[in-house]
């Protein structure tokens, strides 16, 4: 009979129990079960809800089942329906009525979200640990690359010269601020709820605050309905995972763009590149891909819970049931992508040579050659049509601008002058953006600084 089963006179069809069963996925949460259960019954026994003597059995039975469940000895049961009922049965089995007294003053509604809260801190520091490995590739790379100058884009088009430094310095920027959305989850979800019952409470003089100590949390929540119904934080950590997924899928776009025949800016390690069945000169960015992929299925995720929540009544509704496995897909898949990503990221060869000759064509210093004309005295706008009439030539004459005589740039203004030829260089045009957060090398390498040290003092 379930632990459950008293108010009932037939058993549950089996297609019920298939249907309603959980424990074929939440058994993933078994540590955090069992840490919860300890606590609780620590407390108990504490408190006097019930005799030492079966809180130490029982916590003792906890730690045992525990051990088994780690060596791969236990064997959970559909019939039981989840990790919780599963582990007070095999409890109840194993130290008879002492395992009985576990549930006093609790209900699977407050468990649950216990063991959500623990398993979202959990994954928030993982991910944001991995982020940080991330990051710390990225310093690498940029370390090597201040100088090394590139096109940079806008819709697409080759726009202005800035450097591969520059470039991973803005990824730096995305995945820092992962970090930080990731710390933001572990404090929301670092709020103690058990002790909300079912939805009300429980008339047992309960030590909420002790139980909060003996996990670790920060906090206890501050109302009962609201204790068992809320899912936000699960719904943070998908948006966090989804906002970390969408950065990786902008970068792995870029990679696959580079590594083209076309750009071939980038090439992949062997390691991380794989060929065709057909064709044998293949080798393509798989990697890259399958993250870009991977994105829209934590999206889903994301979307698929606030559909789940948006329409539910307090308290709770077994509707929840659904945020479990949107938030393990979310968590495996960010985990799997970010290690995966790093290792290919971090033994891409760059092409600096073919990256210079990118920047040097499609007139990337066109705007520095209107600045120039400015830093002469003629307004802006005229600059800037001065530039484009100059540009409209350069393109029929198939000619960069430097590729013209002085007398020739000339006759499209008087102002210009034989410095125009150092001032409109790919060099210059990326030392002289020497403002904070610009490309300049000493701007990039106090950027890098910066980076490093807000990476050393992060902490969840």
């Amino acid at each position: 009979m379930k632990l459950w089963g008293g108010r009932f006179e037939k058993k549950t069809d089996g297609l019920v129990d298939d249907f309603h069963s959980s424990i074929t996925f939440d058994k993933r949460l078994y540590h955090q079960d069992i840490a919860g259960s300890i606590a609780h019954a620590t407390m108990l026994g504490e408190q006097g809800i019930i005799p030492k003597a079966d809180a130490d059995a029982i916590v003792a039975g906890l730690r045992a089942i525990e051990q088994d469940i780690d060596a791969g000895h236990v064997q959970f049961e559909l019939d039981a329906e989840d990790i919780h009922m599963n582990v007070e049965k095999l409890l109840i089995e194993r130290i008879g009525d002492a395992g009985k007294r576990l549930h006093t003053g609790r209900s699977r509604n407050d468990q649950v979200a216990l063991d959500c809260r623990m398993y979202v801190k959990d994954a928030s520091k993982e991910a944001s640990g991995l982020m940080a490995e991330l990051c710390h590739t990225l310093l690498t790379i940029a370390k090597a690359n201040t100088a090394t100058i590139m096109p940079g884009y806008t819709h697409l088009q080759r726009a202005q010269p800035i450097t591969l430094a520059h470039h991973m310095m803005a990824y730096f920027q995305m995945f820092s601020r992962d970090m930080q959305r990731m710390k933001e989850v572990y404090a929301h979800a670092d709020v103690m709820p058990l002790g909300s019952g079912a939805l009300a409470g429980t008339t047992y003089p309960l030590n909420r605050e002790r139980v909060a100590e003996l996990l670790g949390f920060s906090a206890i929540s501050m109302n009962s309905l609201d204790g068992v119904s809320d899912r936000d934080f699960v719904c943070d950590y998908l948006y966090a995972a989804s906002a970390c997924m969408m950065h990786l899928s902008r970068f792995c776009e870029e990679l696959i763009l580079w590594n083209t025949h076309e750009f071939r800016f980038v090439e992949m390690d062997d390691a991380f590149a794989t060929g065709s069945s057909i064709m044998p000169q293949k080798k393509n960015p798989d990697v890259a891909e399958l993250i870009r992929g991977k994105t829209g299925r934590v999206f889903g995720d994301l979307t698929g819970l606030l559909t789940t929540l948006k329409g539910l009544p307090l308290a709770y509704n077994k509707d929840m049931q659904e945020d479990k496995e949107a938030l393990f897909d979310a968590r495996d898949t960010l985990v799997k992508s970010l290690v995966v990503f790093n290792g290919m990221l971090s033994t891409c060869t760059f092409r600096s040579e073919n990256m210079a000759r990118g920047a040097e064509g499609g007139f990337t210093n066109a705007t520095d050659a209107a600045d120039y004309l400015v830093k002469k005295g003629m307004p802006f706008r005229d600059a800037h049509a001065v530039i484009g009439h100059l540009v409209l030539h350069c393109i029929k004459e198939n000619k960069a601008i430097l590729d013209l005589s002085l007398d020739e740039l000339k006759t499209f203004s008087e102002l210009f002058d034989e410095d125009v030829f150092e001032a409109c260089s790919m060099h210059a045009c990326v030392t002289l953006r020497d403002v904070p957060g610009g490309p300049a090398p000493n701007r990039v390498k106090d950027a890098i600084e910066a980076g490093e040290k807000w990476l050393d003092a992060f902490s969840i």
